[in-house]
């Protein structure tokens, strides 16, 4: 039975640690979109970003977090046809977009400026019903559990940097700044695709760098990234992932690609640069901005997961219950784990 009002982990204010568990009410649905029972909610960077207050982009305040979700379908609009109830789905993060700019009329609707994304421009999942464009979903396969499920979108974003914006052949070598989840998973899915890969981390990064070895890559410290791009034939690695969340991993990738090769910036950082970029005009690099992700790289990645070839359950640190959010919080932002998820209702399977 839907009662009225339901807990949300709700960021208030632009201030460090402006969250708190609150009473919000369950959303009515249009006809155009489905009320979603959470399943399981995967804590991003950018939960903890905005958690902290170091994050780089417009809140919606207050809002609830929560953008990595699955769940069962519990009411549909009066316009959904391709879903029902009882249906178990997983949701992109575009929420609100504009059917007809430019960049969704082409399929880009990712990149559309007028897009607002679950938890920073509406409401997110860390709730117990979430409302939500049917147009966003997709089924999840049987064998995939919804805890796993709800990673679809980090690993999208993965898939979008190292196999969408970019070209990697078999036999090329791909260094990976940031062994945050994101990092984890570009490792993870450039090794799929035929790459040498490593990723490259601090020594507190040593828990996240042995889910690196786990995922196919090798594992260096930052200060060894130099001799690693150049081992070869001292001009570099093919591409460099800058999948960690500070400004200045962008000068380093620019030291250690070689000429003519790409640079993937995934990873966000609000502080200025403060060195020439000079070194990208020399060498003729590629430097590919890429954020978000599309309708196909969904189906594909929810393949990937439910065959196995792509086990994001390794990067999995642990499991809390809505009401434990801020421990769950605390132990990803420590860095002891790469993945934190929330299970508001645990699947019986």
């Amino acid at each position: 039975m839907i009662t009225r009002l339901q807990p949300a982990v709700v960021n208030f204010a632009p201030i460090p640690h402006s969250v708190e568990l609150r009473e919000i009410e369950i959303p009515a649905i249009g006809p155009d979109d489905v009320l979603l029972e959470v399943g399981a909610v995967g804590v991003c960077g950018s939960d903890l970003h905005q958690w902290t207050a170091e994050h780089s982009w417009p809140v919606n305040y207050p809002v609830t977090l929560g953008h990595e979700f699955a769940g069962v379908i519990q009411q549909t609009g009066a316009n959904v046809t391709n879903f029902q109830e009882g249906d178990r789905v997983c949701s992109e993060t575009a929420a609100v977009i504009d059917p007809f700019s430019p960049m969704s009329r082409i399929g880009r609707y990712n990149l559309d400026p007028n897009r607002k994304g679950f938890g920073y421009g509406v409401n997110g999942a860390m709730t117990e019903y979430v409302k939500v464009p049917a147009r966003c979903l997709h089924r999840v396969p049987a064998e995939l559990p919804l805890r796993l499920a709800a990673l679809t979108e980090p690993c999208c974003v993965a898939f979008s940097a190292v196999a969408t914006n970019v070209n990697i052949l078999p036999g090329d070598r791909v260094l990976v700044l940031g062994p945050g989840p994101i990092g984890l998973l570009c490792g993870a899915i450039a090794s799929l695709r035929g790459a040498e890969v490593a990723v490259a981390g601090l020594a507190r990064d040593m828990a996240r760098l042995e889910i690196a070895k786990q995922l196919g890559c090798q594992a260096i410290d930052v200060a060894d990234v130099t001799n690693w791009c150049r081992e070869r034939d001292g001009l570099g690695c093919e591409g460099v992932v800058d999948a960690a969340g500070v400004s200045a991993t962008l000068k380093v990738a620019l030291e250690v690609v070689r000429p003519a090769g790409w640079i993937s910036k995934v990873g966000w950082g609000r502080d200025p640069l403060g060195f020439s970029l000079d070194p990208l005009v020399q060498k003729n690099v590629q430097l590919q901005g890429s954020f978000s992700h599309t309708w196909a790289t969904w189906e594909r990645i929810l393949v990937l997961m439910a065959s196995g070839a792509l086990p994001v359950e390794k990067i999995v640190g642990g499991t809390w219950p809505l009401a434990e959010w801020e421990q769950a919080f605390h132990t990803m932002h420590g860095g002891s784990i790469a993945k934190s998820v929330l299970l508001v209702r645990p699947e019986k399977r």
